[in-house]
């Protein structure tokens, strides 16, 4: 199992509980954490969509995760 701190903006905070939570995952892609996150808090899915950032890049799914990256999850914007 690897850990990954993550942070949590706008309405992940909420979901979440909190700004930042360590989540453990099997596997090391963002894809994998995406699962992960999604299983423990099955009420991302309902958001319009989710971006999850790495180092403050927007990330593909099959990046590989290092120990060290700094990860965030980004809520959809509103505004007008």
């Amino acid at each position: 199992m690897n850990k990954f701190k993550i942070k949590a903006f706008g309405i992940t905070k909420d979901i979440l509980g909190g700004k930042e939570t360590i989540i453990e995952i099997k596997g090391k892609t963002v894809a994998d954490l995406r699962f992960t996150l999604n299983e423990r808090f099955p009420q991302l899915l309902g958001l319009r969509s989710l971006y999850i950032a790495v180092n403050s890049d927007y990330a593909e799914e099959g990046r590989i995760l290092e120990d060290s990256d700094e990860i965030a999850l980004i809520p959809p914007v509103s505004g007008g």
